[in-house]
């Protein structure tokens, strides 16, 4: 497999660092985007030359759109893109829900993305290869009590790839939707539960849930495949976890 540029959007922790660790094992270059850029600066220093540390904040729209042209020569031309950056927030029904975080996680898991496939898309097809990855959930599937507006935004996710696919037939730019269910070891319940560390461990309690590692095996096996196979959607759950009957309450 040829060597490929990938940036990678939310790469300071959980699914961002293991895309990044994983893709540079494969002998590819990794533009690796978040805003902590300590944490960016310490994984360079892990990885090496062919990790790119840029400090990104996928909410800053003009720097989406300056993003491209921004980039050092030689790292301009990205061959996969894998936004990945996206956050749940709180688990309280709709009528309680914060609408300040349902709007942060819009701005993240929807305007972010699209803005930076906008960003990056064209050049891909002008050079007529790609591929991209967007990091969705099995949340865009399976609706669950206080799942609301990230559900929401990830089913938005997920339908949106399918339509760049829908777009993109006759080119060679691939585009995927991975889903995954429970994975623990990242930060995701702890942020959904403002920083809560015990409350975000018993949601994996008695549980032998994914890992981010899992997911970046996922990950690279898509990107990994030759170029004219398209993985549209992946949905990839722990073996103790599967959807389950319809919620019925029924009056005595």
């Amino acid at each position: 497999m040829r060597q490929q540029t990938i940036l990678v959007t939310g790469a300071s922790a959980g699914f961002g660092t293991a895309f990044a660790r994983r893709f540079v094992a494969d002998g590819h270059r990794v533009i690796a985007t978040a805003r902590r850029a300590e944490r960016l600066a310490a994984l360079s220093a892990e990885l090496g030359g062919r990790l790119l540390a840029w400090p990104l904040d996928v909410t800053d729209g003009p720097a989406l759109a300056a993003l491209p042209a921004s980039l050092p020569d030689g790292w301009r031309e990205v061959d996969v893109l894998v936004n990945n950056a996206g956050l749940a927030l709180g688990l309280e029904p709709a009528w309680r829900a914060s609408l300040a975080e349902w709007e942060q996680m819009i701005a993240t898991n929807i305007l972010g993305l699209t803005r930076l496939t906008r960003a990056l898309l064209p050049g891909m097809v002008e050079r007529n290869r790609g591929h991209v990855v967007n990091i969705s959930s099995a949340a865009a599937s399976y609706p669950y009590p206080g799942g609301n507006v990230y559900g929401a935004t990830k089913s938005f996710v997920t339908q949106f790839s399918l339509n760049l696919k829908a777009d993109l037939v006759g080119t060679s730019v691939r585009v995927t939707s991975i889903e995954p269910g429970m994975v623990e070891g990242t930060e995701f319940s702890t942020v959904r539960f403002g920083g809560d560390a015990e409350r975000a461990k018993t949601v994996y309690a008695g549980t032998k849930s994914l890992t981010a590692e899992d997911i970046a095996e996922t990950v690279a096996w898509a990107v990994g495949l030759p170029e004219h196979v398209n993985i549209d959607r992946i949905e990839v759950m722990p073996t103790c976890q599967g959807p389950g009957p319809f919620r019925v309450v029924r009056q005595t």
